[in-house]
């Protein structure tokens, strides 16, 4: 289909939601006050690591306003965790602590600060142990154990899958690169902290109010946790004010509400304060990463072999999917016919790090685009020139069997070289800035791909991952229900504009109601970029199927075959006689008169694609979207500091639903690229976080924020929604190698750690001019032996599964 073809899909349209976020009637979650609600706060730990000898909370019930004060021993002894394979949490710690802030007794009170006060006045009695701060620490002291599960002493999951020959593919390569970088932990940052209410009825049915990212998760766990059958609980996910995913998972506040409310017989709201939400964290692991890879003259990769360590903090989270991601999405990219992947979580005294936009991917794609960048210069070409050649088949496998459908690399790749004027700047390598200046000007390029939904549910089940409800309205109005959560980037909008396109009426028309695990269907969440494919095709079909009705019932009254009619312009009727068409309410009650309510769902499963080996099943996606990145910029070689000029961005987007909204989500990812590349880490010192607050830590503003030139490329991918693929995570990817290699042509200096800080351009520049390698970064690795591999035989070059649309049908 063409653009001419669409009457809502490829307009710049706003957000359905965007006027009442503007003037202030969007209700988040902290908005909610219900009568007779009360305020919970927990207590948190103060020790990285320890055991709980006591917990005396009765001077915290003896204060006035108190209701309720609970530790672990009033919830059932039910740990819990988002994965199957990682059920490690406890809502209140129990017998240990295994972080500082984690969560060990809770109290509700009238407000705020008497809570704050009650839980002051709670004693508890440590038994201090050794905290375990770093992946060498963890695995040099093996006998203090931080969990009793896992792959070995702190080690959460070790993997390693090997796809083809990769000793042979290295030894007859011509050039061999071997690297070590590092990646730094940062959080999510969100504008609105984490909060919920919790109201536990007087029927004996609880319901949850949360700001939430993945509802459906956060019922099924309340359900096991509070020991009450999933029928009797409600899961509202209210507005989201910014997740990138950190609100992916149940959490401690969440269940503690709950039993609170049970307790008091009241509702209970627990609002996590700024410095809680970095101690709850989930944000990007710190990782570790090894990298050696065989080239041509020409620049092809003959293979690869790339190891990982992952920082994962003391609990599991979605650390087992992330160490698998940190590797099986690299071949993605580039032809990469052979393929090693090495890869460790272990567990350390931390907050447990998790899903944070991207997840486990910009980390390998820092590692591989500027080991891609240092080969180019030994090789003598150009590093665009280079990625352009090697970039992947479309409707191919890879060689660790995931299969790529539609890639508009290419393309990416020109546009942003020739809006750049690339080849004009690269040539003037370490340009001095005129008149006379210490700074000097520096453009560097990357590439990434990106998933556009998981193809594997986190609970393994034959069940469709997204569904969707639409009713039509004798008014003419149209209802959506569906249990994903818009969390700003607009899925309450695409599933209105996809909803308006197939009944040919107008977006205003459509009212989403989005994620109440009570009135919606099951939408497995809002993250992996998975709403706009999944829920979209769940729309579609639910839209197509009520169209069908509509259409057989004004077909009847215009005596004429239902295959000859259109909607559009609000109306039903035969293009060639388009005053005798109907309108679109006076449609539905024809409908209505025929077929009684005019309800229908839609459902979606995607491809099963996964492969054929013990790990197949992480990494695979009905499509995959792939950016590429100019970045310009200039360093002060006195001071260090990096002023961004330019970033042009260029993304294959499959097809953009609304151009608008996709420019604000290239946008916002290279916003976050840049805060990561250059300033944002969550470090700790003495076992405390450093920069428990936000004006510690540090984020690009306006001032740091360069123009950014956004192109879509548009590949009308046959798995999407009228063709669309994801746009929300993948253009973070490229953005932090590509400022990392602009810096090197500036200075001819590597910092091959992020975030890159002036002290770190003034310790290379001072090793450069001692003569000495002018790079900063890591030399050192764990000592650790990774368990044999898995071998399977590459899949590279071979022929894509069949694509066709998929939606749920059974």
């Amino acid at each position: 289909m063409t653009k001419s073809d669409f009457a809502v899909i490829g307009q710049p349209l706003p957000k359905v939601d965007a006027w009442a976020k503007v003037v202030g009637e969007t209700k988040y979650a902290d908005d909610l006050f219900l009568p007779r609600m009360v305020y919970g706060k927990l207590l948190r730990s103060s020790h990285a690591h320890a055991r709980i000898r006591s917990i005396d909370t009765a001077r915290a019930r003896a204060v006035p306003g108190v209701y309720a004060v609970i530790t672990g021993a009033d919830l059932p002894r039910v740990k819990f965790g988002i994965l199957p394979v990682s059920q490690d949490e406890e809502a209140l710690c129990t017998e240990k602590v295994r972080m500082v802030g984690d969560a060990v007794a809770a109290v509700a009170a009238v407000d705020e600060e008497t809570a704050e006060q009650a839980c002051r006045l709670i004693e508890v009695d440590y038994e201090p142990l050794p905290a375990l701060m770093s992946v060498f620490d963890a695995l040099a002291h093996p006998e203090v154990r931080i969990h009793e599960y896992g792959d070995g002493p702190n080690v959460h999951k070790s993997v390693a899958l090997q796809f083809g020959d990769v000793d042979a593919a290295l030894t007859g390569a011509d050039l061999v690169r071997e690297d070590i970088f590092f990646f730094e932990g940062s959080n999510h940052l969100p504008m609105e902290q984490h909060a919920a209410v919790a109201h536990w009825g007087s029927d004996g049915k609880l319901t949850l109010w949360s700001s939430t990212q993945t509802p459906h998760y956060v019922h099924r766990l309340l359900a096991k946790v509070l020991d009450t059958p999933a029928a009797h609980i409600r899961v509202i996910a209210t507005p989201v004010g910014g997740g990138f995913g950190g609100k992916t998972e149940p959490f401690a506040h969440e269940i503690v509400a709950c039993q609170l409310s049970k307790l008091t017989g009241r509702p209970v709201k627990i609002a996590l304060t700024r410095e809680e939400v970095f101690y709850t964290h989930r944000g990007r692991h710190p990782v570790l990463m090894w990298i050696k890879t065989g080239f041509t003259k020409q620049g092809d990769i003959t293979g690869c072999h790339l190891r990982t360590w992952l920082d994962g903090g003391a609990y599991g989270s979605y650390g087992v999917a992330s160490t698998f991601y940190t590797g099986v999405i690299n071949p993605v990219t580039y032809k990469m016919p052979v393929y090693k992947f090495e890869a460790a979580r272990i567990f350390t005294n931390k907050p447990p790090c998790g899903p944070k936009r991207g997840h486990g991917t910009p980390q390998p794609r820092f590692a591989l685009e500027c080991q891609l960048d240092k080969a180019a210069e030994q090789l003598g070409l150009d590093p665009a020139e280079m990625r352009r050649r090697i970039v992947a088949e479309p409707f191919s496998k890879t060689a660790n069997h995931l299969t790529i459908t539609t890639i508009g690399l290419s393309e990416c790749i020109d546009k942003v070289v020739e809006a750049s004027g690339w080849r004009e700047k690269r040539a003037r390598s370490g340009v001095q800035l005129e008149p006379p200046s210490p700074k000097k000007s520096g453009i560097g390029i990357a590439c990434s791909a990106y998933l556009t939904g998981a193809g594997t549910a986190i609970y393994w089940n034959d069940m469709p991952h997204s569904g969707v409800v639409t009713r039509a309205d004798r008014s003419g109005g149209v209802a959506v229900l569906c249990g994903a959560t818009d969390i700003g980037q607009g899925s309450d909008s695409v599933l209105a504009y996809l909803t308006a396109e197939v009944l040919g009426i107008e977006p205003k028309d459509v009212h989403v109601h989005p994620a109440d695990t009570s009135l919606t269907p099951v939408d497995l969440g809002s993250y992996s970029s998975r709403v706009t494919l999944m829920c979209g095709m769940a729309a579609i079909q639910a839209a197509e199927r009520l169209r069908t009705v509509i259409f057989e019932a004004v077909a009847q009254r215009l005596e004429v075959s239902p295959t000859s009619l259109v909607a559009r312009e609000r109306k039903v009727g035969v293009p060639d006689d388009w005053d005798r068409a109907v309108p679109f309410a006076k449609a539905v009650e024809l409908g209505e008169a025929i077929h009684g309510v005019l309800a229908f769902p839609g459902s979606y499963a995607p491809p099963k694609r996964a492969g054929k080996y013990k790990g197949g099943g992480v990494g695979p996606s009905p499509c995959y979207s792939y950016s590429a990145c100019v970045v310009e910029l200039t360093v002060d070689e006195e001071t260090g500091q990096i002023d961004l000029g330019n970033v042009w961005i260029a993304h294959d987007v499959g097809r953009a639903l609304n151009p608008l909204l996709v420019e604000g989500q290239v946008e916002g990812s290279v916003y976050m690229g840049i805060g990561e590349a250059l300033m944002e880490e969550q470090v700790f010192r003495k076992n405390l976080h450093k920069q428990p607050s936000m004006l510690e830590y540090k984020s690009p503003t306006t001032l740091e924020t360069p123009e950014i030139h956004t192109i879509l490329v548009e590949t009308d991918d046959p798995e999407g929604p009228f063709g669309a693929k994801e746009a929300g995570q993948g253009p973070l990817l490229p953005v932090i190698p590509a400022i990392a290699n602009a810096i090197y042509h500036a200075l001819a200096i590597r910092i091959d750690e992020v975030p890159i800080t002036p002290d770190k351009i003034l310790k290379a520049l001072e090793l450069k001019r001692l003569g000495r390698p002018a790079r900063v970064g890591p030399v050192k690795l764990p000592l650790f032996t990774f368990k044999e591999p898995i071998v399977v035989e590459s899949a590279f070059g071979q022929p894509a599964d069949a694509i066709v649309k998929r939606p749920f049908t059974r």
